[in-house]
């Protein structure tokens, strides 16, 4: 399957311990190395996103943003 340019997807397995490892694309891709902390959030009709610590600020001001204007 090809996806557009600059969007990826992976598959993988979850453990007995709920744990998965992100594939070595993914980490090379993102630069993510052992002891990078990231931030996992959830969202019943979404699924779940995973982000870098140095993206974590910009992407949860955008949620939070993005909730504020659904309520109106």
């Amino acid at each position: 399957m090809e996806f557009p340019k600059g969007k990826y997807a992976w598959m993988v397995k979850i453990g007995e311990k709920g744990q998965f490892v992100i594939p070595k694309e993914a980490r090379d891709l993102f630069d993510l190395q052992p002891g990078n902390e990231i931030l996992v959030l959830g969202d019943i009709k979404r699924g779940i996103a995973i982000l870098p610590k140095e993206l974590q600020s910009k992407y949860i001001t955008k949620i939070f943003s993005d909730i504020d204007k659904g309520d109106k």
